[in-house]
């Protein structure tokens, strides 16, 4: 819907839609995992979100959040303060949670006391492909892309009760919120995606070891029988002569 109505010409617009004129204070979020043995899923999130807060740092007023211990230990370790940590989630993100985020993300915004967030997570694409990327959430700009020009190339004509502004009014904020939930469900998604292939590729690396163990104990046993048949054979040998 929105993305629709961003393509109709409308007078009212959204205070979360206008990029201010002043870019000053910005916060950058980063979703990783509470706990380990998930591969290179933390690594391959906290190196793009440390080349986004470089890169934003020397221009803005830029606070870190962080999403899960493990990226609050590097992030630690990397002497970058984090103004805000979110331990709370675990295997399946609430959206009551995440509202509780993205209505003090909205407030900041429209009080002019935040101009930019930009969040970094591993984005879901498929079962067999999970990307890591920083995208910028506020402000929303326009959310057409091919729905956008899908509603331009149709020409639809709405017709708003009660109107336009109290619609928006509504659905902005709830867009927000649904998109910034979205990145924490493919953050949640991507990470036990991740966990399952490291724990695939443990489990064929320990069945390897077991069968070069076996084979090496293996070797030993038959090396310490055939020893031990030669000495009794040599023994009966010698005592016959």
């Amino acid at each position: 819907i929105v993305a629709d109505l961003s393509a109709t010409n409308l007078t009212f617009t959204h205070p979360l839609l206008k990029a201010h004129e002043t870019q000053t204070n910005g916060i950058l979020l980063v979703l990783t995992s509470n706990r380990g043995l998930c591969g290179g899923y933390n690594g391959s999130v906290l190196r793009p979100a440390l080349a986004r807060q470089k890169e934003l740092k020397g221009s803005l007023n830029l606070s870190v959040e962080c999403s899960g211990r493990r990226g609050l230990a590097f992030l630690k370790y990397q002497q970058i303060n984090v103004t805000e940590q979110f331990t709370n989630f675990e295997d399946k993100p609430g959206y009551d949670e995440v509202e509780v985020i993205a209505n003090r993300y909205i407030e900041l915004y429209c009080s002019g006391k935040l101009d930019r967030l930009d969040i970094a997570y591993t984005k879901f694409e498929s079962v067999s492909r999970q990307r890591p990327v920083v995208e910028t959430l506020l402000p929303i700009g326009s959310l057409g892309g091919a729905a956008g020009s899908a509603a331009t190339e149709k020409k639809i004509d709405y017709e708003f009760l009660p109107s336009a502004g109290e619609i928006l009014e509504e659905i902005v904020p709830a867009a927000f919120k649904a998109r910034l939930f979205k990145c924490f469900l493919d953050a949640a998604v991507s990470e036990q995606i991740a966990r399952r292939v490291a724990m695939k590729a443990a489990t064929e690396n320990a069945g390897d070891m077991i069968k070069s163990l076996s084979m090496q104990y293996n070797r030993a046993r038959q090396s310490q029988i055939t020893s031990e048949l030669s000495e009794i054979i040599g023994g009966a040998a010698a005592l016959e002569a």
